[in-house]
């Protein structure tokens, strides 16, 4: 049990590090990646697996290919990347820090770039194919990332539970909540639920986080 808590403490301290301070003046808002820069100063060696988030099968060989892509209703085109291991030094000696994770919980990272090439936003999701331990806590990354961000400022709705949902573990959670800062837009959606219909064995939980740069700075 220490183990874990101990565990738990370091992913939590490694999702400080990877972001940014919310008021600080350069941010970073993903380990080394910043709303706003040009995805030619991506360094190239940290990130692998690129393809278009929208475009299944479409493999990029480097950012620069984003146009690639296909731009979505504001003309951001998604490129969905991972975090490089071969990097890493803790991922040769545990498992524990192998792959693309966040907070501990394995994700999806989708970058949002402009037609100019800059990074106009980064997604992330809770990963639907991680192990069953990760799976079934999915929807507490979300309190990991308020509790980065502060509690204070967020306008948080609860939506209406459609008809045949019914509780996980005793909870029913479906949660969109917003916050903004001088230079970001946060957007927060966590998921906990059993669709009607749905086997005992699955429900829905999920975290999804976006970081958009804002135009008021």
């Amino acid at each position: 049990m220490k183990h874990r808590r101990w565990v738990w403490a370091l992913s939590l301290l490694l999702l400080l590090v990877a972001c940014c301070d919310a008021n600080a003046g350069e941010a970073i808002d993903l380990r080394d990646l910043s709303l706003g820069m040009s995805v030619a100063n991506i360094p190239p060696e940290e990130y692998i697996n690129l393809a278009c988030a929208e475009k299944e099968g479409a493999k990029l060989a480097a950012w620069n290919e984003f146009r690639t892509c296909p731009a979505d209703e504001v003309g951001l085109r998604g490129i969905s990347f991972r975090f490089n291991d071969e990097l890493n030094q803790l991922a040769a000696l545990s498992d524990k820090y192998q792959g693309t994770k966040l907070g501990g919980h394995p994700v999806l990272l989708t970058g949002l770039v402009d037609s100019s090439g800059a990074l106009q936003g980064i997604r992330i999701d809770t990963d639907p194919n991680a192990r069953p331990f990760w799976r079934k806590k999915a929807y507490l990354l979300a309190l990991i990332v308020r509790a980065r961000y502060g509690e204070a400022g967020w306008t948080c709705r609860e939506a209406e539970p459609h008809d045949g949902e019914t509780r996980v573990g005793g909870l029913l959670i479906e949660e969109h909540c917003e916050k903004r800062s001088e230079r970001r837009h946060l957007i927060l959606d966590r998921e906990l639920y059993r669709r009607a219909g749905q086997p005992l064995s699955d429900f829905v939980n999920a975290t999804r986080f976006i970081i958009e740069q804002t135009m008021d700075r």
